[in-house]
């Protein structure tokens, strides 16, 4: 009996460690690899996007240098340099504005999703009820 009851145990601390290695493995190399995914996407995507608009930025450049005739002079040869640069700071700008005002806004409709209107009841599966 008592051989009996041991191996049984054993069995079942055997069960219990592959179980816990498995939920273990479901856990962290799964993850891991979805957003091992996604960072390699991501800079991918910065990588290709940074080539493109350093690409746009030579081409207005040599726009304007080469098909108008307003910039030849001494000084003047600096102006579509500094064209190019506002287009750039506005670029930034615009871009910055846009984080700002996306984050903001993503959150607010989060929020107001989750919890329900001042005022209403929720049945407990999550929908009101109609009137």
């Amino acid at each position: 009996m008592r051989e009996d009851e041991k191996s049984r145990r054993s069995g079942e601390v055997g069960d219990l460690l592959d179980t816990v290695k498995a939920y273990a493995t479901q856990e962290t190399v799964g993850p891991i690899k979805g957003g091992a995914k996604a960072t390699v996407l991501g800079l991918a995507g910065v990588f290709f996007l940074g080539f493109g608009i350093i690409i746009l930025q030579v081409a207005l450049l040599r726009l304007l240098q080469t098909e108008t005739t307003a910039f030849h002079g001494d000084l003047m040869s600096v102006v579509p340099y500094l064209i190019v640069f506002v287009v750039d700071l506005v670029g930034i700008a615009i871009a910055l504005w846009l984080i700002k005002r996306g984050g903001t806004n993503r959150n607010e409709q989060q929020s107001s999703a989750l919890s329900p209107a001042p005022g209403s009841a929720a049945s407990p599966n999550g929908t009101r009820p109609s009137a």
